[in-house]
């Protein structure tokens, strides 16, 4: 029954909203080529702060930077009782999401989900976001030019993740 009324959304959906356009005498289809055109606009100025994240982060992990920033962070990671395992995960969650994902899901098949290791890297991966990407893009989107605090506040606190993660999980685990 729920799959049924799940197929009929979307298309109720859009036959209300032309249906309540045409009653207040909206010229539906000038509007959405009006939408549609700022929509492609959006997209063309955001290409170039995609492109260049993505291109980053493909660097970052098709070469051995990664293992070089991990080994050269590694006093940091054992001061703060963290494996170097996660390291990885933490320089590259601010960056991107699904490169992030991707050494999560391998931290994962290496030590086990249910291992000190894979808690810490799944809390951390629940506790930090995006941040380079969001500023970026969204900023980007909306045409600030001076991100001011923002990115620095952000990173403060997906750094404060990467060092809490570990302590949260051996607090709560007793590990």
């Amino acid at each position: 029954m729920l799959n049924k009324l799940a197929d009929w959304v979307m298309p109720l959906m859009v036959v209300s909203i032309v249906g309540y356009g045409l009653r207040k005498k909206v010229k539906v289809f000038d509007c959405f080529i009006t939408g549609a055109k700022k929509g492609l606009m959006t997209v063309y100025e955001l290409l170039p702060s995609i492109t260049g994240l993505v291109l980053a982060v493909t660097m970052l992990t098709e070469s051995s930077a990664m293992e070089f920033l991990t080994q050269l962070l590694a006093p940091v990671s054992d001061f703060f009782g963290v494996s170097p395992e996660i390291t990885p995960i933490a320089l590259l969650s601010p960056i991107s999401g699904g490169g992030s994902l991707t050494i999560f899901e391998s931290v994962l098949k290496a030590h086990g989900p249910d291992s000190f290791i894979g808690k810490v890297a799944a809390v951390l991966m629940g506790s930090t976001d995006t941040t380079v990407y969001a500023v970026t893009v969204y900023y980007c989107a909306v045409g600030v030019k001076n991100t001011r605090h923002t990115l620095a506040s952000g990173l403060a606190a997906d750094f404060t993740s990467f060092v809490l993660s570990s302590l949260f999980v051996r607090l709560t685990t007793g590990a």
